[in-house]
């Protein structure tokens, strides 16, 4: 009797195991851009501001832009950042037949060569 709860003790035990071993997770990926906001009126001319030093040579400059909030446009500061990957460039923000297109990081990222363990030995 003993021998049948321990028994049935270790497989409930391995039976939940298994179950959180093969537990999953979901992503959602949305491919594309949604579609931007439809803006009647040109947004108006840039500000003028002074641009802090470059914090690194590995930093490229955001220049500052206006970007649709509502019926209204609200200015974005320029900033200093380091692309998300070597070889992007940043896309700044544009007014194309009374829409709004977001900026956006563009570029072929560059191919990594995997390094092998044995690439290092002679």
């Amino acid at each position: 009797m003993r021998i049948g709860l321990i028994s049935s003790a270790a497989f409930a035990l391995l039976l939940g195991a298994g179950s959180a071993v093969n537990a999953q997770v979901s992503v959602g990926v949305q491919i594309g851009r949604p579609p931007a906001p439809v803006v009647i009126e040109e947004p108006p001319p840039p500000r003028a501001y002074v641009v802090a030093a470059r914090p690194g040579p590995e930093f490229v400059w955001i220049e500052g832009y206006w970007a649709p909030q509502g019926r209204h446009y609200r200015w974005h500061d320029g900033y200093w950042t380091r692309p998300p990957y070597a070889g992007a460039y940043w896309v700044a923000p544009y007014h194309y037949n009374g829409r709004y297109v977001a900026g956006y990081w563009e570029g072929r990222r560059e191919e990594r060569r995997e390094v092998r363990r044995d690439d290092h030995r002679r």
